[in-house]
C-alpha cells in the first residue's frame, strides 16, 4: 500500500486500556486453569434485560415477521415514540429537553467519539483521570489537549478557577468514570458560568445518571443556561442493563445553533439508526413499569458497591464513589502504583480490577472497582480481599 495514513493515530497508545486487562487476565487464566478468576474491573453488567425489556423486544420482533408491521430503515435520529420517551424521562426528574433535541444511537461512546467530526482545530480540556475515549478520539483528530487534575483534594471534581478565557470543548462526565465523584449543582454551575463567558462547549457524560439520588444534579441541563454551551450523552447501557443490546442518545439544544443541524447531517451521512426491535425494547426501558424494574437492577449493584465500601473503610484505604456510581476509586495501599497493585490482586487473590494509571497521569497510584457483579462473586471478592490487604 503506497497511501498515506492519518499519522495521529502514532499519539495513541497502540492497544485501548480494557484490552491490555483483558490479556493480562487471559494470559494469567491459561497458566492457571485451576484458579477461580473475579472480575471487577470492567464496567459490564451482570443481571438480565428486565421483564418489561423483555416483552417489548419479542412484540417488536413479532412485528418485524408480519409484512404489515415490518420496519425496514430505522429513522437517522430515532423514531419517534423513543425520542419522546426520552424527553419524558428527563421530565420525572424535573429537567425539560426538547424531543426533537434528542438523538438516538448505538450508546454514549459512539457518539462520544463521532461528535468531534463537527469540530476544527480547537482547544480541548478534560479531567484527568478521564474515560480514555474523550482524549483518543481528538488526538486520532491531531487536536491538543488540556488536562485538569482531579484529585483527592478537590474531591476529583475539578473547577474551572484559574482557567484563562480561551474557548475549549469541555468534557465534564457525572458521576465520573472512573473515580465515581458526582458534581453538585453549585459545582456544575460554575462549570456552565465559564463555559457561558469564555465560549466553550461542554460535552456533558451522564451515562450513569440513574445511580444518583442525593439530589445532585443528574443532568447538565438541570443547571439554568446550559441548554446554550452544553451537549449532553447519555445511554442505557448501565441504567437498563443495554451493554450488548446497545442503545443511548444525545442531546443536541436547538439553542446551540449550527451544531444541531450540523449533527442531523453528520448522522444521516454516517448512520443507519438503531434497530426498531431495540429501539421499542429501550422505550419500555424509559416506561414506568420499566424504569422501577432498572432501578431494582441498580439497588442491587449499589449494595454490591456497599460491600466493597465496607471493607474499603475497615482496612483505612481512601476512596471515593460506590454510593451515587457502581465504582469505587481508591487509593493504592503501601504506596504502590496501580498496574503493581492490580498485579498483586490477579495473582495473589485472583480479583481484576482496573489500574488507575490507565486512565491518565493523575490516576497512578489508584485502582477502579466495580460494582456490577454478581452479589455470589462481589462477596467472594471481598472475602479474599479482606485476607490479603
Amino acid at each position: 500500500m503506497n497511501i498515506r495514513l492519518n499519522e495521529n493515530f502514532a499519539r495513541i497508545k497502540p492497544s485501548y486500556l480494557f484490552s491490555d486487562v483483558a490479556k493480562r487476565v487471559r494470559e494469567y487464566a491459561e497458566k492457571h486453569p485451576d484458579k477461580k478468576i473475579l472480575r471487577l474491573g470492567i464496567g459490564d453488567v451482570t443481571l438480565p434485560l428486565t421483564p418489561t425489556v423483555i416483552r417489548a423486544l419479542h412484540k417488536a420482533s413479532d412485528e418485524m415477521a408480519d409484512a404489515s408491521t415490518f420496519r425496514g430503515y430505522a429513522p437517522e435520529y430515532g423514531y419517534d415514540f423513543l425520542r419522546e420517551a426520552v424527553a419524558r424521562h428527563y421530565a420525572s426528574f424535573g429537567v425539560s429537553v426538547e424531543a426533537g433535541d434528542v438523538f438516538i444511537s448505538d450508546g454514549a461512546k459512539s457518539d462520544l467519539g463521532n461528535f468531534v467530526d463537527l469540530f476544527g482545530d480547537v482547544a480541548v480540556l478534560v479531567p484527568d483521570p478521564v474515560y480514555p475515549v474523550y482524549v483518543d478520539s481528538n488526538l486520532m483528530a491531531g487536536r491538543t489537549i488540556e488536562y485538569m487534575a482531579g484529585n483527592a483534594e478537590n474531591g476529583f471534581l475539578p473547577s474551572p478557577a484559574g482557567l484563562s478565557d480561551t474557548p475549549r470543548l469541555i468534557y465534564l462526565c457525572s458521576p465520573n468514570n472512573p473515580t465515581g465523584a458526582v458534581y453538585s449543582k453549585e459545582g456544575l454551575a460554575e462549570w456552565v458560568a465559564f463555559a457561558r463567558k469564555t465560549g466553550s462547549l461542554i460535552l456533558f457524560d451522564s451515562a450513569y445518571e440513574a445511580f444518583i439520588s442525593d439530589g445532585s444534579p443528574r443532568s447538565v441541563y438541570a443547571i439554568e443556561g446550559a441548554n446554550e454551551c452544553a451537549v449532553e450523552f447519555c445511554s442505557l447501557s448501565k441504567t437498563a442493563g443495554f451493554t450488548g443490546t446497545r442503545c443511548g442518545w444525545t442531546v443536541v439544544p436547538a439553542a446551540l445553533g449550527a451544531l444541531k443541524p450540523m449533527w442531523e447531517r453528520r448522522q444521516a451521512t454516517k448512520f443507519n439508526g438503531v434497530p426498531y426491535v431495540v429501539q421499542r425494547a429501550a422505550e419500555a426501558a424509559l416506561s414506568d413499569e420499566g424504569m422501577a424494574e432498572c432501578m431494582a437492577n441498580i439497588a442491587y449493584y449499589k449494595e454490591n458497591a456497599a460491600l466493597i465500601a465496607a471493607l474499603l473503610r475497615k482496612k483505612g484505604i481512601p476512596f471515593t464513589g460506590g454510593t451515587a456510581s457502581p465504582y469505587l476509586w481508591l487509593k493504592c495501599p503501601d504506596g504502590m502504583g496501580s498496574w503493581e497493585f492490580f498485579d498483586k490482586l490477579l495473582y495473589e487473590a485472583q480479583v481484576v480490577g482496573t489500574p488507575g494509571a490507565g486512565f491518565g497521569g493523575a490516576g497512578e497510584g489508584y485502582f477502579r472497582l466495580t460494582a456490577f457483579g454478581s452479589r455470589e462473586n462481589t462477596r467472594e471478592a471481598v472475602e479474599r480481599l479482606d485476607k490479603l490487604l
